[in-house]
C-alpha cells in the first residue's frame, strides 16, 4: 500500500521533550548536555540516519533550546538543502546548524566549509559548535574531500527510526493525552498510510482529533478519509 508523505509541519516547534527517542538516546542525551552549556566543548557532531529517524527534529530543537537561553534565532548559522544562496559567516553566531548536508550543491559545499572552518577558529578566540546531518555516514558522502572529512572528525550518532511497536506504542500514549480512542483499524491505517516519520503521525493525530471533535463524529477510517477530502 503506498504510503502518504503528508505535508504538514509541527504545530509547535520541535524541542527535545518532543522528540521520541526510542533507540536514539545517546545522541538525545548528547546534545542535551552541549546544548545546556555550548561553550564546554568545540569538537563537532554529526548525525546520520534515513528520513524520520529525526534529524532535522533533534537540529531545530538545539535550535530552540539556544533561543531559550537567549541566544535568539539570528544567532545560529542554518543551512539545509534549500538555502539558495547561503549568507557569509556571521561572528555574532553562537553555533553552526548543517542539515541535510548529503543534498547539498557545490555552492553550498562551499559555504559549509567556510562556516566550519571560521567556526572552529574564531577570530575572538571561542570555537563555535558545529552541529551537522546527513542521510550517510561521513566517509560515504558524495562532497568535497574538506568538507567531508571535517563532518567525520568530531562526535558521529546514527540515528534510527523508531520501531512499528514503538510507533504504535506513542502514537496510543499521545491518543490516550487527547481523549482519542484509536482502534486497532484505525492504527493499521496510519501507520500503512501515511509517512513514517512520527512528528508528523502525531500532528495528523491533531488534526484527526480536530476534525473528530468539529464534526461530532468518532475516530475511525471514514472520519480520516473525509477529513482529507476536506483538507
Amino acid at each position: 500500500m503506498k504510503q502518504i508523505a503528508l505535508d504538514i509541519g509541527l504545530a509547535s516547534g520541535p524541542t527535545f521533550a518532543s522528540f521520541f527517542v526510542g533507540p536514539n538516546e545517546a545522541a538525545l542525551r548528547h546534545l542535551q548536555l552541549w546544548a545546556g552549556n555550548p561553550t564546554r566543548s568545540p569538537v563537532p557532531t554529526y548525525l546520520w540516519g534515513p528520513s524520520g529517524s529525526g534529524k532535522t527534529h533533534l537540529l531545530k530543537s538545539v535550535r530552540e533550546a539556544l533561543r531559550e537561553q537567549g541566544a535568539g534565532g539570528t544567532s545560529v548559522g542554518w543551512l539545509d538543502a534549500s538555502v539558495a544562496e547561503p549568507p557569509e559567516f556571521n561572528e555574532n553566531w553562537v553555533a553552526v546548524l548543517l542539515d541535510d548536508v548529503h543534498l547539498y550543491t557545490a555552492v553550498q559545499q562551499h559555504a559549509a566549509f567556510n562556516w566550519f572552518v571560521n567556526a572552529m577558529s574564531s577570530r575572538d578566540g571561542h570555537p563555535r559548535w558545529v552541529l551537522a546531518a546527513g542521510e550517510m555516514p561521513p566517509a560515504d558522502l558524495k562532497l568535497r574531500e574538506d568538507l567531508r572529512s571535517r563532518l567525520g572528525w568530531g562526535h558521529v550518532f546514527q540515528l534510527q527510526v523508531l520501531s512499528e511497536p514503538e510507533r504504535r506504542a506513542v502514537l496510543r500514549q499521545q491518543a490516550d493525552a487527547r481523549g482519542v480512542f484509536l482502534g486497532d483499524e484505525v492504527m493499521d491505517f496510519m501507520l500503512t498510510r501515511f509517512s513514517r516519520d512520527l512528528g508528523s503521525l502525531v500532528q495528523l493525530l491533531d488534526l484527526i482529533d480536530g476534525y473528530s471533535l468539529q464534526t461530532q463524529r468518532a475516530v475511525t477510517i471514514p472520519l480520516i478519509k473525509s477529513m482529507l477530502d476536506n483538507v
